[in-house]
């Protein structure tokens, strides 16, 4: 461990996280009606998307609502949570894969809709599913070098249009099967938002103390996942070997220094219900310590992590250790831990 391969933070905490639901709720049982042609012709049988993915439903944002108003919605609960003032925020990360154009950057219509001050920085990090959690040790590290007292990290995201292009491309007659297979995550993606505010722990005894974490790049396996908003093309299998392969040198190399074998719970990227079965297994950890939002709202790339903190807040007691998992298409790899 060496470098920025590892962080530690010693004066970071997490004031508030929350999560914002998208209201169209998308039956994984009405994608097959949609495919149900093209599964005959190809002699696939329906049901995979839950047989496989365990994806029962996920949810779509209204057709007018764009990214930024997404993230916006989760950021200004996130601070009403918390107890600060769009005046206290010294630098607003959006972390998000979906948006709508290149330039200008998503965080500028975040930061004037939120009426951020101007001398609040505001930027994107874009780091695929891993994003959120790089911005956590981002914003900690401004923190604590003095360049900012309050931070908040939004994240919206949304499958509505990639998956109504995909349904209507796997539709065609010329679909084949290897096209169902290469676009088949496309169909497990999910729309929601989260936010998180941190600040100074010294400030905020009663904050939830940003710990450190580590990460590890594999990019040799760039090319496994590929996406933009037509198209997202997956080698599945692969993807899954090598990002659960990763992911399980990342903790090998950091359990130790950190002395993660106390960790109560895991709050990971979700992209299948096998996949996280196959990292509890991989860590030898019971997985009901890795909570859920899969089932019911899909892949969420990078809003995967702090939306399924937020919804599962309840569970959590004072001193409980979480550690967050990023892992990314790319493939990267970012842990960070939380003492509740």
């Amino acid at each position: 461990m060496s470098g920025n391969a590892s962080f530690r933070l010693a004066n970071t905490t997490v004031l508030s996280v929350c999560a914002v639901d998208a209201p169209v709720v998308m039956t994984s049982a009405a994608f097959d009606a949609r495919l149900a042609a093209t599964y005959r012709r190809v002699g696939t049988r329906p049901g995979m998307l839950e047989r496989l993915a365990g994806v029962v439903e996920r949810r779509w944002w209204p057709a007018d609502m764009s990214f930024a108003d997404a993230a916006a919605m989760a950021g200004a609960k996130a601070l009403a949570e918390a107890g600060i003032t769009p005046e206290q925020i010294g630098v607003l990360i959006n972390t998000a894969v979906s948006r709508e154009y290149l330039e200008p950057s998503t965080a500028v219509a975040i930061h004037h809709q939120m009426g951020l001050p101007t001398n609040c920085l505001n930027f994107d990090l874009a780091n695929a599913c891993l994003g959120f959690v790089n911005g956590i040790q981002l914003a900690g590290t401004m923190i604590e070098s003095g360049q900012a007292d309050y931070a908040v990290i939004v994240d919206a995201e949304g499958s509505r249009y990639t998956q109504e292009v995909t349904l209507e491309r796997l539709a065609a007659e010329q679909t084949t099967a290897a096209d169902l297979r290469s676009q088949f995550a496309t169909l497990t993606l999910g729309s929601g938002s989260a936010a998180m505010v941190l600040g100074r722990a010294d400030r905020h005894p009663e904050g939830h103390r940003v710990v450190g974490g580590v990460s590890r790049a594999g990019t040799e396996h760039h090319d496994l996942c590929v996406g933009d908003l037509t198209r997202m093309r997956t080698d599945t299998k692969r993807l899954f070997d090598a990002g659960l392969a990763l992911a399980v040198a990342t903790w090998a190399d950091a359990k130790e220094e950190f002395d993660w074998d106390g960790i109560d719970w895991f709050v990971a990227h979700q992209t299948s219900v096998v996949h996280i079965r196959a990292m509890a297994d991989a860590l030898g950890v019971d997985p009901a310590r890795f909570p859920l939002t899969l089932p019911r709202y899909g892949n969420m790339g990078p809003a995967a992590v702090p939306f399924t903190l937020a919804q599962h807040i309840d569970q959590l007691r004072a001193e409980d250790r979480i550690l967050l998992l990023g892992i990314g298409s790319g493939l990267n790899t970012s842990y960070a831990e939380i003492v509740w």
